[in-house]
């Protein structure tokens, strides 16, 4: 079965903020260039979608309420959504903070069929959490999934497994995992529209036509998903990203800003208990180009002192590469697991900083850490750092062009 959380963001967000229900509301930043991370969906029948521009939804709907994003309401929501399934059944594949499959096989014998195990997690969902899930129940994770979509808000959406592809021939091709905006123009040019459509075409064919991802979708419309359930024990990234309301041109100003993120990201890593064994840092420069560096770090870390001076470092070299404005800045940690123990190659990591710093120890970045976290969790939305992290001189302006 797949378990979606319904309007994820803006839920946890409304428990805060009561009066908002039933309204057109958002979570998002307040700056026109920010994004919607979550819309309700009284919002979305103004047309209101994630990931839309917020000056976009704004002017579709002037009066919509606007809700700054708290990440640490959404890590703890989430980390008692995953702690209920996993008392339902070891086998869960979290997919993003908000959604997992979860395979009940197991769990039969001692909790009932599929759909009473729907309800009961269902259940103990709202009362961890006082949100509202959607679940889909199928014989494979693709139809779970197109059941939850079709299934919310609070619904559960069941298909027997004799019913599968009866179910989804009459279905837009667009619902098949794989198939976005530019496949699914090809598709209808060729006149397959359905899924039923799909399903009938030759898998060798369109192998020829579309390459790997051909005969995959075909299986996929045939109601075949052999994939398994895969429990996943580690995440894989975590990332922080700012857009500006104005390009930056200084490199200065990008650093400050850089040491924030820096700064937020490792924390995020630290909050779990984890460590990361590389970091990457992006940049989107004034024309919507992307640029991206990386690093893979000789130990895992999670200090942000550590992570600001690779990211120091990388963000120098994209800039040397190619000098322009630059609209949005983001860190992220690669390969993000529990750490092992430290080693004498993670201490060397805390001498990357600054030389005039070099003094200072593991131990005495560990505590500023501390001391951040601290702050920052009775505090939310504090912009504290070590300034001495920062160039002693400001850098000079970009040059046009």
């Amino acid at each position: 079965m797949h378990v979606d959380m319904d309007a994820f963001f803006l839920s946890v967000e409304l428990l805060d903020y009561p009066q908002f229900r039933g309204r057109p509301a958002v979570v998002g930043g307040r700056s026109p260039r920010s994004v919607v991370t979550s819309a309700s969906y009284e919002a979305r029948q103004f047309g209101i979608r994630s990931a839309m521009p917020m000056a976009h939804a704004l002017a579709r709907y002037p009066r919509l309420i606007v809700i700054e994003p708290t990440r640490e309401k959404y890590t703890r929501a989430s980390q008692r959504v995953m702690e209920v399934l996993h008392q339902v059944t070891p086998k869960v594949e979290q997919l993003s903070i908000d959604e997992a499959f979860v395979d009940v096989e197991g769990a039969r014998r001692r909790l009932g069929s599929p759909v009473q195990i729907a309800n009961l997690i269902k259940e103990q969902i709202r009362e961890a959490t006082e949100l509202s899930s959607t679940i889909g129940v199928a014989a494979t994770k693709s139809l779970a999934k197109i059941l939850s979509e079709r299934s919310k808000p609070d619904g559960i959406g069941v298909v027997p497994a004799q019913r599968t592809r009866e179910y989804l021939e009459p279905l837009p091709v667009s619902v098949i995992w794989g198939v976005g905006p530019k496949l699914l123009e090809r598709l209808n040019n060729a006149d397959i529209r359905t899924v039923g459509d799909l399903a009938a075409q030759d898998p060798v064919r369109m192998k020829r036509w579309l390459g790997s991802i051909g005969p995959q979708i075909v299986q996929l419309a045939q109601g075949d998903d052999p994939r398994p359930v895969e429990p996943r024990h580690e995440a894989k990234s975590m990332s922080v990203e700012h857009t500006f309301d104005d390009d930056i041109t200084d490199a200065y100003r990008l650093e400050k800003y850089l040491l924030d993120l820096s700064y937020e990201c490792s924390r995020r890593v630290r909050s779990e208990g984890l460590a990361a064994g590389g970091l990457t840092v992006k940049i989107k420069d004034i024309d919507f180009s992307t640029r991206t560096k990386s690093i893979t770090l000789k130990a895992p870390a999670s200090s942000g002192a550590v992570f600001f001076q690779h990211a120091k470092n990388l963000l120098e070299e994209l800039l040397r590469q190619r000098w322009h404005p630059v609209r949005l800045l983001g860190v992220r940690a690669d390969r993000v697991a529990a750490p092992v123990e430290q080693s004498e190659t993670q201490e060397s990591l805390f001498d990357l900083v600054d030389p005039s710093l070099k003094s200072n120890s593991k131990q005495d970045w560990e505590a500023t850490d501390k001391i951040l976290d601290d702050v920052a969790q009775k505090f939310p939305g504090a912009a504290i750092k070590p300034a001495t992290l920062l160039s002693h001189e400001r850098r000079a302006r970009m040059p046009d062009g």
